[in-house]
């Protein structure tokens, strides 16, 4: 994805989350429609929702190449695993997110990763710092949502989706009870879901 494209991407993001159309499909059709083992779903789902998923793996790994390789490995595990969706505990978006946001977890956690980070050159770096452009919570909105949040929650929230945190290192970093740090979160979701509404 070249920068003209992923800075196109960030731009689109937020119109496109804001879009409830789904090329004809209302979010609880996709879902069954997906669950059917529909593939023309599995594209629509591709279409709608790659772009804002691959800006939150790149922001993880900030590896174009390898962010590409996780997008579509989590593609593939959505498309193997959605029948374990339950929309009791979430919008479709957040379950992906969480999907893709473990993948590129587990990816900088991965051998390979920590060694093509080693073996990337220091001019490599400097090339990249100057031309690349980054995904940006504030570009999309998303950063200024979070301040409406209660400040209990919008650390939660931050740590957990802008620096990568896991429940359980959130609730070892704030020293807080695991079930707490779920039930705020799932609180401070509940309410940025109302600001898209």
């Amino acid at each position: 994805m070249s920068n003209i494209k992923l800075y196109l991407a960030i731009d689109y993001t937020i119109q496109d989350l804001n879009n409830t159309d789904y090329k004809g499909y209302s979010e609880k059709e996709l879902v069954c429609a997906l669950q059917s083992r529909d593939e023309q779903a599995m594209s629509v789902l591709y279409d709608r929702y790659s772009k804002a998923l691959f800006n939150v793996i790149y922001r993880l790994l900030d590896n174009q190449e390898i962010s590409e390789d996780v997008l579509q490995e989590s593609f593939v595990k959505i498309w193997n695993n959605i029948a374990n969706y339950d929309e009791a505990k979430g919008t479709l978006f957040t379950w992906m997110l969480n999907v893709c946001r473990n993948n590129a977890i587990d990816k900088t956690r991965s051998r390979e990763f920590k060694n093509s980070a080693k073996n990337q050159s220091i001019d490599s770096n400097v090339h990249m710092e100057q031309h690349r452009t980054e995904f940006n919570p504030e570009t999309l909105g998303l950063k200024t949502m979070t301040e409406k949040l209660k400040p209990e929650q919008k650390e939660i929230v931050d740590l957990i989706y802008f620096s990568g945190f896991t429940h359980v290192e959130v609730a070892e970093k704030l020293d807080l009870p695991l079930g707490t740090v779920k039930t705020r979160l799932r609180a401070a979701i509940n309410e940025l879901r109302t600001y898209f509404k």
